[in-house]
């Protein structure tokens, strides 16, 4: 049997894990992994232009189509670049597997050129991570990697190269299947709790269902919506959770939490059960947890045993994969009477409907009605901030729209880099990014990457000149002291805001999206806002920055006060 090297290894791996596309950006450590790439023809590389970026669009990559997202990236400042993305990854689910070059293994300790003990460095925010120290035990590691990435609660692997291992020869045999000691993931539903849970339901008088993201990474929509239907029980979601069931489903209420729905918060603030799946409960959506559902018992099925109880104690605890739990519920349950308590949801809906103030000036709500009206499919990359909220709150989000963004983490700059990912693994399908001013300033960079990938993305910039969602904390609590949030501020007007002329704004989003190569168009009008965007839909190669001109003080309401329950909420001020 001939031997190959690491290097060839490795790439064959990628070819027998169905690796169609790797996110890569060159170094001295992974030079001959580089080589070895262009001599095949079946994995595509995509260079972005920063690894920070990198992992961002392998993440999308990997959320938008249920793939694997891979990552390459060269030793030292290549892998720690990697950590924000990592951390994205790792809150929120996403199966990557990253590969970092490493120095050879005699130098390691040493502080060599770009060494880096990169695997220390992401120890908690990886799903697992490891260095490869002997050629025989690469095959396996890697095959190991992809499994772990993939199975149970899905997160981000790191593998760390070392140089010298991945030069040695060695057998070019790549195992078949996994068997690793200590990680058996759980399959199968306990039916005893199931049931248990179950009859709960039928009893309940106001019962609830509490959709997290993990409904969405099980691909369970169709088996969810099914449940509904049948039993006739109202919904909320978390914001990852958001299109579990269509937003136009008439049992779906919509997000609850920090900038959630009345309607949804008093939901769960009055049920008598509260019936979630896939969600960590995190203090976003829980406000104090004393008085999060204080009148319900609480059933919790997730994938991820230490989830359970680990924020919000709950009765019926089940660990299960969404899908799985749900395709069981649907041999049991039954249509459940719930007329009266949808009447009182209904009457919260009327009370404090969902909606932006009308303004002779346009609104985010104005640029997400016109996307909900002009495309009937698409896919919705969010950047972090205040339109991320706006985008929760009104994008429709149904059978054939996906909504994707950083949630766990909230990392500013996903949202291009986002995009691209998603447009990559998606071609046919429409993309859409949303970002604000300041974080599309983050990762602007990957205008290139979209460009010379020919990827026709339509990134909507929401330009309120600040760092919206916290210059919003600054106007509500900080006595209106907007300290580091006006991205106009500079040598010119330091110290004297208000006294002098605000200089003019940088950068020209326009000139800059030509400079690229890419198209630009700014919207000052409400009236301009179907034609910029039917302008952008008909570019099949070239992707289109949509500068919207938005108005700083509209904030994102309902709000819930710092430190407060879910029924303290400001609708408006």
């Amino acid at each position: 049997m001939k031997k190959i090297s690491g290097n060839k290894l490795l790439v064959k791996a990628l070819k027998e894990e169905g690796v169609d596309t790797i996110f890569g950006y060159p170094g001295a450590c992974t030079i001959d992994i580089s080589d070895e790439l262009y001599k095949q023809d079946y994995t595509k590389v995509i260079l972005p232009r920063q690894e920070i970026a990198l992992v961002h669009e392998a993440d999308a990559y990997a959320r938008s189509t249920g793939k694997t997202g891979v990552c390459l990236v060269t030793s030292g400042p290549g892998a720690t670049n990697l950590v924000t993305g990592l951390a994205t990854a790792y809150y929120d689910s996403v199966p990557l597997v990253c590969f970092t070059g490493q120095v050879a293994r005699h130098l390691i300790g040493n502080d060599a050129f770009q060494e880096v003990d990169i695997v220390g460095i992401t120890r908690s925010i990886t799903k697992y991570g490891v260095v490869v120290k002997k050629r025989e035990d690469l095959g396996r590691i890697v095959k190991e990697a992809f499994y772990i990435a993939r199975t149970g609660r899905p997160g981000p692997v790191l593998i760390d190269l070392p140089k010298d291992v991945m030069a040695e020869l060695g057998s070019p045999e790549y195992p078949d299947e996994v068997n690793i000691r200590g990680y058996k993931p759980s399959t199968g539903v306990h039916i005893g709790q199931l049931k248990r849970a179950l009859k709960m339901l039928g009893k309940a008088k106001r019962p609830l269902f509490l959709v997290g993201g993990g409904v969405n990474i099980a691909r369970a929509n169709e088996v969810f919506t099914e449940l509904v239907n049948r039993t006739h029980v109202p919904v909320v979601t978390t914001v990852m959770g958001r299109g579990a069931v269509s937003t136009r489903h008439p049992l779906y209420i919509g997000n609850l939490g920090m900038h959630g729905a009345y309607a949804c918060n008093m939901a769960v603030g009055e049920c008598d059960l509260l019936f979630s799946i896939g969600t960590r409960f995190n203090d976003r959506i829980t406000g104090k947890l004393h008085s999060f559902a204080p009148h319900a018992q609480i059933v919790h099925i997730d994938i991820d045993t230490a989830a359970i109880s680990k924020n919000v104690q709950v009765d019926v605890p089940i660990v299960a994969d969404a899908k799985e739990a749900i395709e069981k519920m649907l041999e049991y349950v039954e249509e459940y009477d719930t007329e009266k308590w949808l009447a009182q949801i209904e009457s919260w809906k009327e009370e404090h409907p969902l909606a932006m103030k009308r303004k002779p000036i346009m609104t985010p709500q104005d640029v997400l009605d016109a996307i909900n009206e002009m495309f009937d499919e698409c896919i919705i990359v969010t950047d972090v901030g205040q339109h991320q909220m706006f985008t929760a709150q009104f994008a429709e989000i149904t059978e054939r729209k996906r909504l994707l963004m950083s949630g766990g983490l909230g990392t500013m700059g996903y949202g291009l880099p986002g995009a691209i990912g998603a447009k990559i693994g998606n071609p046919d399908m429409p993309v859409i990014s949303i970002s604000g001013d300041g974080g599309m300033q983050m990762n602007i960079q990957e205008l290139a990457t979209a460009v010379l990938e020919e990827l026709p993305i339509i990134s909507c910039i929401f330009n309120n000149n600040n760092l919206g969602m916290v210059r919003q904390w600054q106007k509500l609590f900080y006595g209106k002291r907007y300290s580091m949030t006006c991205l106009r501020s500079g040598a010119a007007c330091r110290g004297r805001c208000g006294e002098v002329e605000c200089p003019e704004y940088t950068p020209d989003f326009v000139k800059l999206a030509e400079s690229y190569g890419a198209k630009g168009i700014r919207v000052t009008k409400r009236e301009e806002i179907r034609a910029a965007f039917e302008e952008a839909a008909r570019s099949t190669k070239v992707p289109t920055i949509i500068e919207f001109e938005i108005d700083p003080e509209d904030l994102v309401y309902p709000m819930i006060q710092p430190g407060g329950t879910l029924e303290d909420m400001i609708i408006d001020c």
